[in-house]
């Protein structure tokens, strides 16, 4: 028997050619895209799975009650990390880590600058990233010590062993190789090539070592191992409080773990709670991939049910001659799901045909991993869901006919089958106005990002990270450079112009009591508003010219809108317990993200955080030859490291990486809903011009145009697409201004979008169903009407 349905089921493919084509086109295209979307997904949510205690490992965050909302962060002090450690009895064990850098590693000429952390001795042993050679509970116990990843290894000592051998580090501390771990994976959030003990950073660094019991510096990570599940709140509870007990009760502070496992999707918080984050794109786009696969589904439905006149003497047959229903059930999801095995099997090859190319446009490695049991598995429930879903309603249909009166031609199946296909029409409509209402909308607050002034000019603006040794020869570099005529000028500061490092509490006259405003810190160099193009509003910039500078503080306007300080230079201002005297007041410089309002900002100028130096090259055509020259003088005074730099533009450009993927998949993907959609009502309009051939003969016959006829066929349509527009409309607006409630600066949802979309969806739906109506209409009414 199922030799004799497979048998039936390729000839009906074979005879049905057109049939075949659009159906087959359909669930493959719809299946590539799902599966595409579907590992981007798989990726995202398997972040840090591979770490064995990943259920147990919580990071300490900061609720910090101020400015009339809770802002949390995830820094902390450094006596954090011993003092977890006694702080509970189910806490087994505490790991602080710096943020993580770029640095110089070097074997004799051998030099690579590669990212790493400094991390106390226990990170190993907690996180448990698996080791090549060493014991990863003793290999990082000797300050002197550094532990490197396979393909650091790799690139300085060949097919030598490392271990025991030394490397030395930005120029200056000479480690030995204790370990080697395996190259971390892309879907860790730590990303690194080496770690170096922590107590190596406290000999080196003597701010690290002043800040031992400082419970007022927030600048390091603290991580903690529970003992089991579902200790957290236990703890928390416990601990949340110790900031208050330590003295640090000037404004209302606590502690909170935030999970491991909630790291990469949950890392949004607003006042206190967790709030967005990269969940709602997994969210957003696994339902994407589910319309999609949905929509190609109901082209099967439609075109199965639109068909049933062609299959009613059959199943009369099959009935007469003994079979039951359910035998008929089965044959019927039986032809689905061979289609949906050959769609599939189809929908891979594309989707290994596409992998490079997407991988570019997501910035992953993904693959498609043949040898996993998760493959087969999801690629069979991928082949039965579809195929169940497919042939569901043709199935049931087809198989309820009455066999005498399909045999005597008395069954008249379009009309039974019409409502149900309108309803599903309606529904690939509705998804394709959404998801092309949600591309111009998203598209739209891209524009206003980019549109914002930026409050300085990014054109010839590069950053060049510091060493020592450039901030030694800072002046020399400088000055050379100018000579040169590679640049215009040159400042440093704690951080570049696009990103924000620091952030402090300021006091100033007339200030309320209560009010507790965070301001972004810059601790710059002189020349700062010049070099980065920024419009000094009132006063100065910082001038050698004034020795008094290093007591000198200049904010931003949006500071500057705060304090309401009406005469504000010469206002003194309170910064850490000491005065210091406002002497300007700079423009608005768009430093974090390009969806919030500028947040208040004051600089000062100090000897300590010069980690970033800005260079502003003149305007010309030929980029490269002063990037050359720039390397030039860099190689000169600092030959140790190599030359490297970032364009600001560049630099600013990656806030929108999150936001620009999600216009680029909805973009691709919402053309490809229309094209699987416009498949599908080419099929149905097809199979409804055939079946209504004879009333377009006779009304030829009476005098009816070819115009009036292929109005009276596409006019059906364009009525569904109306009502999948209407009805589906007002759930795009309400979803779109749920997405862009998250953002401070949100683009309008104008009614013209609407219009647009309804206008293309017609114009694309009659564009499809009018050649079939055209040629249903031209057909020789004599042929049709030869039997009547």
């Amino acid at each position: 028997m199922l030799k004799n349905f497979i048998l039936v089921t390729l000839r009906n493919l074979r005879r049905n050619t057109l049939y075949s084509i659009i159906n087959i086109s359909g669930l493959s295209i719809g299946i590539a895209c799902s599966v595409l979307i579907l590992l981007w997904v798989q990726d995202e949510t398997s972040f840090d799975r591979f770490i064995p205690k990943v259920d147990k490992i919580h990071q300490v965050w900061v609720n910090a009650n101020y400015d009339n909302s809770i802002q949390s962060w995830n820094s902390v002090p450094l006596p954090t990390y011993m003092e977890m450690k006694g702080a509970h009895a189910k806490i087994a064990n505490s790991v602080v880590t710096g943020w993580g850098g770029t640095r110089l590693i070097a074997r004799e000429d051998n030099r690579i600058m590669k990212r790493g952390y400094f991390a106390s001795e226990e990170f190993l042993e907690v996180f448990e990233f698996p080791m090549v050679k060493g014991d990863r509970s003793t290999v990082m116990d000797d300050p002197s010590s550094i532990v490197i990843s396979e393909e650091l290894a790799d690139a300085l000592f060949k097919d030598e062993d490392p271990i025991g051998k030394f490397l030395k580090v930005d120029d200056s501390s000479t480690l030995q190789v204790t370990g080697i771990f395996k190259d971390v994976p892309e879907n860790s959030t730590f990303q690194f090539d080496y770690l170096i003990p922590w107590k190596h950073r406290e000999a080196t660094q003597q701010w690290v070592r002043d800040n031992t019991n400082n419970w007022g510096n927030y600048s390091f990570q603290v991580y903690v191992e529970l003992n089991g599940e579902g200790d957290e709140l236990e703890v928390e509870e416990s601990v949340k409080d110790m900031l208050m007990e330590k003295g640090q009760d000037d404004i209302e502070r606590s502690f909170f773990l935030h999970p491991m496992t909630r790291w990469r999707l949950h890392s949004n918080f607003e006042n206190g709670v967790e709030a967005g984050g990269q969940h709602e794109y997994v969210t957003l786009f696994t339902a994407i991939a589910m319309f999609i696969l949905v929509i190609a589904c109901i082209n099967f439905m439609n075109l199965a049910t639109a068909r049933s006149e062609k299959r009613a003497r059959e199943v009369g047959i099959r009935k007469s001659l003994g079979s039951k229903r359910s035998q008929l059930i089965f044959q019927f999801y039986g032809e689905s799901i061979v289609i949906s095995i050959i769609s599939y099997l189809i929908a891979i090859l594309f989707v290994l045909a596409l992998l490079p190319s997407y991988n570019n446009l997501v910035d992953k490695s993904l693959i498609v991993d043949f040898q996993s049991s998760q493959f087969w598995i999801f690629s069979l429930m991928i082949i039965l869901i579809t195929g169940i879903v497919s042939g569901s309603y043709p199935s049931l249909y087809l198989s309820s006919f009455n066999p005498i009166k399909t045999l005597k031609g008395k069954v008249s199946v379009g009309k039974n089958a019409n409502l149900p296909r309108k309803i599903l029409v309606v529904f690939q409509v509705g998804v394709a106005v959404v998801l092309i209402v949600g591309t111009i909308v998203i598209v739209k607050q891209i524009d206003l990002a980019k549109s914002r002034d930026l409050g300085y000019n990014q054109e010839g603006l590069i950053t060049v990270p510091g060493t020592a040794e450039t901030l030694e020869n800072y002046d020399v570099i400088k000055q050379e450079l100018i000579r040169k005529g590679a640049i215009l000028n040159m400042t440093r500061s704690n951080s570049d112009v696009t990103s924000v490092n620091s952030n402090n509490f300021l006091s100033w006259p007339g200030k309320p009591e209560s009010q507790r405003v965070m301001f972004v810190t810059i601790v710059a160099n002189y020349d700062y508003a010049e070099t980065v193009g920024s419009e000094m509003l009132m006063g100065r910039d910082f001038s050698k010219e004034f020795a008094t500078d290093t007591a000198a503080i200049i904010v931003n306007q949006a500071a500057l809108d705060i304090m309401e300080l009406e005469n504000p230079i010469g206002t003194q201002l309170d910064l850490w317990g000491q005065n210091r005297t406002l002497v300007g007041v700079i423009d608005n410089i768009l430093m974090g993200s390009p969806y919030e309002q500028v947040r208040p900002m004051f600089m000062i100028l100090d000897d300590w955080g010069y980690g970033s130096m800005t260079l502003r090259m003149p305007a010309t055509n030929n980029v490269q030859a002063n990037l050359s020259q720039i390397q030039e003088v860099f190689e000169q005074y600092n030959p140790a490291y190599p030359f490297e730099y970032r364009f600001a533009d560049v630099d600013f450009e990656r806030k929108y990486t999150t936001i620009n993927l999600t216009r680029n998949l909805a973009t691709i993907f919402a053309f490809l809903t229309i094209f699987i959609t416009g498949l599908g009502l080419f099929g149905l309009a097809s199979y409804m011009a055939e079946q209504r051939i004879k009333e377009i003969g006779i009304r030829k016959v009476l005098g009816a145009s070819v115009t009036n006829l292929i109005r009276l066929i596409s006019i059906d349509f364009a009525k569904l697409v109306m009502i999948g527009f209407v009805i589906f409309s007002p759930l795009a607006y309400f979803g779109l201004d749920q997405y862009l409630g998250r953002y401070t600066i949100r683009t309008s949802i104008d009614w013209w979008i609407f219009a647009l979309t309804g206008v293309v969806a017609l114009a694309f739906a009659l564009l499809v169903v009018i050649n079939q109506a055209r040629r249903a209409a031209l057909a020789n009414p004599a042929r049709s009407l030869r039997s009547e």
